[in-house]
């Protein structure tokens, strides 16, 4: 199992946050909405992303809808946002 964030991990969500990342009230996930061009450049965008979240053995919660794409992050066993997840969006930031 994953540790969820210590008050020192929560200074990685800074960056994140500056993004246009949200923290959920309950403070169990992180989420955000892309937005690109048309849906080729979404699409683009998510088979980047699952070949990294495969690779990581972590998966997002995702939509999509023409040309945004809506996730949401979380780390289920471990009950909230842990490093995985950080690391994550910052691979997603990048494939952005």
């Amino acid at each position: 199992m994953t540790d969820l964030l210590s008050d020192a991990d929560h200074k990685a969500l800074d960056p994140l946050l500056s993004a246009g990342w949200r923290v959920a009230e309950d403070g169990k996930a992180i989420s955000k909405r892309f937005t690109f061009g048309n849906f080729r450049e979404a699409f683009a965008f998510m088979t980047e992303v699952a070949l990294c979240a495969e690779k990581m053995d972590h998966h997002p919660e995702w939509s999509n809808v023409y040309k945004t794409v809506d996730v949401v992050l979380t780390t289920h066993d471990a009950g909230g946002v842990t490093r995985k997840d950080i690391k994550l969006a910052q691979a997603m930031e990048k494939a952005a």
